[in-house]
């Protein structure tokens, strides 16, 4: 475990913050936030290092050892931050989702943007192959964002949890949200009614999952930056390359749904360009809240430069 001051520990529950926020707007990733802010890597060693040998350790040396050997101190921060934002930010984002909806996309689009220039630079070594893992990277992305979402009603045990595993697989996976994965997989509405409802079974069955996925998921990762860090980021840079057609500020909706109260909401939509768009495109304001988040990538850039240097 990292030897950190207060002031870090700070830091990173900013991060933790900012994590929190992206993951309540359906189609940014909190695994982008972390990437962004230069704390991916470890957040995954930290999470794979949630094992079997951290339960051995537990019982021969106690749990001091254990928070010390899964990096405990930046694992509460971060968790902290997370949390804190999803109860302080969700209402806010969801009402500004609501009632101004293309200039909070625009300014994640443009947070977006900028953090495909991050990702990227950091890739040492280019290649016919690490150009094509890009390309294939950002097709995968872009087909998944055009997919039709499913509507089922099925809230099964087996398919709670499988829906829980895949979706905070995609919530550590930069360039695809965890939301949008429930709601592709017809799993949104069944969470939304046992939120709602308190339904403690299904969500037990959720939480099993996304635990199950989040440990298996981080050690393949992990793996995966020790052994091809260059393919492994040339593959997340197509990744937020090609989600960012499900962020694109200007859309028109194919489908409607109706939502946990009551009230009708897009479903299904297509980007189209901003001259086409039925009603007031905002486009000067939109223009300047993208560049906004752009400048945000850069500001967190500096933060993580300086924070690593204390």
């Amino acid at each position: 475990m990292k030897q950190r001051s207060f002031f870090n520990y700070v830091i990173i529950s900013l991060k933790g913050m900012a994590m929190g926020a992206a993951d309540v707007v359906p189609g940014v990733s909190g695994g982008t936030i972390a990437f962004i802010s230069g704390i991916y890597e470890e957040l995954l060693t930290s999470i794979s290092s949630i094992n079997l040998n951290a339960l051995k350790l537990l019982k021969d040396k106690g749990l001091r050892a254990v928070w010390r050997a899964i990096n405990g101190n930046f694992l509460f921060a971060l968790v902290l931050g997370i949390f804190t934002s999803i109860l302080s930010l969700a209402k806010l984002i969801s009402y500004l989702l609501e009632n101004q909806a293309t200039l909070v996309w625009s300014f994640f689009f443009g947070l977006v943007l900028a953090s495909i220039l991050f990702v990227g630079k950091q890739i040492t070594k280019w290649n016919i192959i690490t150009v094509l893992l890009l390309v294939m990277g950002a097709l995968s992305a872009f087909y998944i964002t055009t997919l039709e979402p499913l509507v089922s009603e099925n809230s099964s045990p087996l398919f709670i949890f499988l829906a829980g595993a895949l979706a905070i697989c995609a919530m550590i996976l930069p360039g695809i949200s965890g939301a949008f994965i429930l709601v592709l997989l017809g799993a949104y509405k069944p969470v939304l009614d046992a939120i709602q409802n308190k339904d403690f079974k299904v969500l037990i069955f959720l939480a099993a999952g996304a635990v199950i996925g989040l440990l298996s998921f981080s050690k393949i990762l992990k793996w995966l930056f020790n052994n091809y860090k260059n393919f492994t980021l040339a593959v997340l840079t197509g990744f937020i390359l090609g989600s960012l057609n499900k962020i694109w500020p200007w859309k028109e909706t194919l489908t409607w749904r109706v939502n946990s109260h009551g009230i009708e909401v897009p479903f299904n939509e297509q980007s189209i360009s901003p001259f086409s768009f039925n009603g007031d495109a905002q486009l000067s304001s939109a223009i300047i809240l993208a560049i906004l988040g752009f400048a945000v990538i850069i500001l967190l850039e500096k933060v993580a430069n300086m924070s690593s240097k204390n």
